[in-house]
């Protein structure tokens, strides 16, 4: 399977497919669309305390990180034991489909409707990531990791933008076609939905997954499926948990992604926001700078894949981490469109950059055979991040009653991440990898 171009085309288009939900509904129409129209401008009432928009936004993304932070590891070490990654892949991504879709119904004052919808649409898009994300290290060679994870990127900047940019032909041109701008953006929420499903279908028709390396034991013979494979993964979490001192600075890189990751993930959660709310820009400005971020996210991906052969993967993803800093200074200086424009020009260089080399610097210190369970933990970081640093943005927000000095206490976050990728040995990790032993019960 190793660096088939079949594979590898079929796997990054799963990046071009669900790109469109991350940049039309995550990022670019939803968080308006969910605090101009869907909630009232007071907020809601809930125990005689108002909250904002903003605040049940950042609430939401936090609870959905919290269930995948629950349930990922196990779900991880089930679809190896099985070899069902690629049904689990299909299971969250047409489950996320459908739920953008139905979207498309929600409208002004259906606000418990929108905030189930979302969350089932965001833990879909989570979960779908764990076991897409495991595909890479048997697909990939250690030499070409960083460039595949680079080239899967560029395809979901690629494909997100295309979307978006045909959401923004359809919201910005409502008037053309007869229909009022807020309708044109359900539809084009719907639209992201559907092109999600649909170009799925080139993932699932040409990836393929290798059976499982033994089979259920014995003693699980007499259980349901979906009972034994839950017990045996549970076992299997625990065996690694056991082992997992011997993977001391695999650990030292999960907590330091953790940690700048934090940054990361509440940037674009709450950029939007930021920027309609504290700036008072309009939808088609935030849109427009985010169609830019995402063609320029492609050779931000590219570009560091690069530089990561010249200089290591570990300091070309260094390097995006300074640039982040950058970025959170920058934006707390914000004033204006062309500002906030400049800004995402920068933003998509970065992001490319450390979301792909992120991927690819993990994949090469995990054992090749437990990927998914390992992508699981892998998840357990990713969106432990995404429930404290929205939270925090909120508390800061709540407390000063300032988004910008909520933005400018993001950067501590990229600062403890870097300090402490810094003290990675990717060697002594990759020792580790090839010197455990897994046993899966």
């Amino acid at each position: 399977m190793l660096n088939n171009k079949k594979q590898i085309f079929g796997w990054v288009m799963y990046d071009w497919a669900n790109s469109a939900y991350v940049t039309t509904v995550l990022v670019a129409l939803l968080p308006p669309y969910f605090a101009a129209v869907v909630v009232p401008p007071e907020g809601i009432n809930i125990g005689g305390a108002y909250f904002t928009s903003e605040s049940i936004w950042a609430v939401m993304i936090s609870f959905s990180a919290f269930v995948m932070f629950v349930f990922a590891p196990i779900l991880g070490a089930i679809s190896d034991f099985s070899a069902a990654k690629k049904r689990f892949l299909m299971l969250f991504c047409y489950g996320g489909s459908l739920a953008t879709v139905a979207l498309v119904f929600s409208s002004s004052g259906d606000i418990l409707q929108t905030m189930i919808l979302f969350v089932i649409a965001q833990i879909c898009f989570v979960g779908s990531n764990i076991f897409y994300d495991a595909f890479l290290p048997q697909i990939a060679s250690d030499d070409q990791i960083d460039w595949v994870s680079g080239k899967g990127f560029a395809f979901g900047y690629v494909g997100g933008g295309l979307q978006l940019a045909l959401s923004l032909g359809l919201v910005t041109g409502h008037n053309v076609i007869g229909i009022s701008q807020e309708l044109a953006v359900r539809l084009a929420i719907a639209m992201a939905g559907l092109w999600w499903g649909g170009f799925a279908i080139i993932t699932f028709l040409n990836v393929k997954e290798e059976p499982p390396g033994e089979s259920l034991p014995a003693a699980y013979h007499h259980l349901p499926k979906w009972r034994a494979y839950t017990e045996v993964g549970l076992i299997r979490i625990v065996v690694t948990l056991r082992k997992v001192k011997q993977f001391k600075h695999l650990l030292l890189f999960l907590i330091a992604y953790l940690l700048y990751n934090n940054g990361i993930q509440t940037v674009m959660a709450m950029a939007t926001i930021y920027g309609q709310q504290e700036i008072g820009l309009g939808t088609t400005t935030l849109m427009v700078t985010l169609l830019f971020i995402q063609f320029v996210s492609v050779f931000g991906a590219l570009s560091f894949s690069k530089l990561a052969e010249k200089i290591t993967a570990k300091k070309a993803l260094m390097v995006s981490l300074v640039g982040w800093c950058l970025v959170i200074v920058y934006a707390y200086f914000l004033t204006n469109a062309t500002e906030y424009f400049i800004l995402g020009g920068i933003v998509g260089i970065v992001q490319g950059g450390s979301q792909a080399l992120s991927r690819s610097f993990y994949g090469a210190m995990i054992p090749i055979h437990a990927s998914a369970e390992f992508y699981g933990f892998y998840s357990v970081f990713t969106k432990g991040s995404a429930i404290l640093g929205p939270l925090t943005f909120a508390a800061i927000g709540l407390i000063t009653g300032s988004n910008r000095l909520a933005i400018l206490g993001v950067i501590i976050f990229f600062i403890s991440g870097l300090i402490l990728l810094a003290c990675v040995d990717v060697e002594r990790a990759k020792e580790a990898r090839n010197s455990v032993e897994f046993s899966q019960h």
